[in-house]
């Protein structure tokens, strides 16, 4: 695994422990449509529906949205199940985010 890969995921880690970060289709629409999501992240092998919902949703609503990892290795991250989007809804975490995946060149921006 990268250094890149290992920080983002253990920012995503401390974001969940610090209850900045929500998981699940249900949550993350609610936090985009609610405008409480600082950056939504999809993984790699979510299916193209849910692709194309969530990157429709962010553009509409202006919230920066990435395609990173996997369903498994994001649930693995924060200790959840398997999971195909995550929202950050603190600047700081998406920033820093956002800023790991630019660095180490490992983001499909969307």
């Amino acid at each position: 695994m990268t250094a890149g890969r290992d920080k983002v995921l253990s920012t995503l880690s401390m974001a969940m422990k610090a209850g900045r970060l929500v998981s699940g289709e249900t949550a993350v629409m609610n936090a985009v449509r609610s405008m409480t999501a600082a950056l939504v992240i999809i993984a790699g092998d979510a299916s193209d529906g849910t692709k194309k919902k969530f990157t429709d949703k962010c553009s509409f609503y202006e919230v920066p949205c990435r395609t990173y990892g996997t369903k498994d290795l994001l649930a693995h991250s924060i200790g959840k199940e398997m999971r195909s989007v995550i929202a950050l809804t603190d600047e700081g975490f998406a920033g820093s985010i956002i800023q790991r995946l630019e660095e180490a060149d490992i983001y499909g921006k969307q």
